[in-house]
């Protein structure tokens, strides 16, 4: 998975009035979970636009002076009103522990049932699984390009051995409904049959194809 570096300072004070300070000054107050103890830490609110505000997953190297420390976003506060980040909580990674993350879904193909009409209904757009960290994939792909009309793809047909999802096997992801305007994929394979044989037919018992006539 691709990683995102956030350059940022230890905090010494953690009362209100600092933290107040800190928001003015256009800094985010931090705090970094699951090490030996909380590390509380600011960086400029910029650094944190390719983390945030994206559909994508990341894990996090975050540079404190002379320390880094692995980590994942877990939690984020946004101002009511201006929507700019008020707190940001981290959670730090460990080579053989394993995390929990939700990872986006994307889809890869043409379906033949939405060709036909039906409706795409995305039902999960990320899934939440468990992995090492060094096993966290950037995506979960899915290929469409056979999904017809009333069928699904679940849970149960992407599992992976590299990270367990945390999401019942039957779980829906994606799927073609029928619509209005759809055509009967069946009925469209047989008609396509008959107009195959009966041009074969027509080649092998009719007259000559006009080029053969004209020579």
């Amino acid at each position: 998975m691709k990683s995102i570096t956030i350059k940022g300072s230890q905090r010494e004070s953690v009362g209100k009035v600092s933290t107040k300070a800190l928001r003015n000054a256009g800094k985010v107050p931090c705090v970094l979970y699951g090490g030996d103890k909380p590390v509380h830490f600011s960086a400029d609110e910029i650094a944190f636009k390719d983390l945030v505000y994206t559909p994508n997953a990341h894990t996090v190297v975050i540079e404190l002076e002379d320390e880094k420390f692995a980590a994942v976003l877990q939690d984020i506060q946004f101002h009511p009103v201006t929507d700019n980040i008020l707190h940001i909580d981290f959670y730090q990674l460990f080579e053989d522990k394993p995390i929990t993350m939700k990872i986006p879904v994307r889809l890869e193909g043409n379906s033949p049932g939405v060709k036909n009409g039906g409706r795409l209904l995305f039902r999960k757009r990320k899934l939440s699984i468990r992995a090492l960290p060094d096993l966290l994939p950037d995506f979960i792909t899915i290929d469409i390009s056979k999904l017809r009309i009333g069928q699904t793809i679940a849970v149960e047909t992407v599992l992976n051995d590299d990270y367990t999802f945390l999401h019942p096997d039957s779980t829906a992801i994606v799927q073609v409904k029928a619509s209005r305007t759809s055509v009967d994929e069946e009925l469209e394979d047989e008609d396509e049959e008959g107009v195959e044989g009966a041009e074969g037919e027509a080649t092998e018992g009719g007259e000559a194809p006009e080029a053969e006539a004209a020579e």
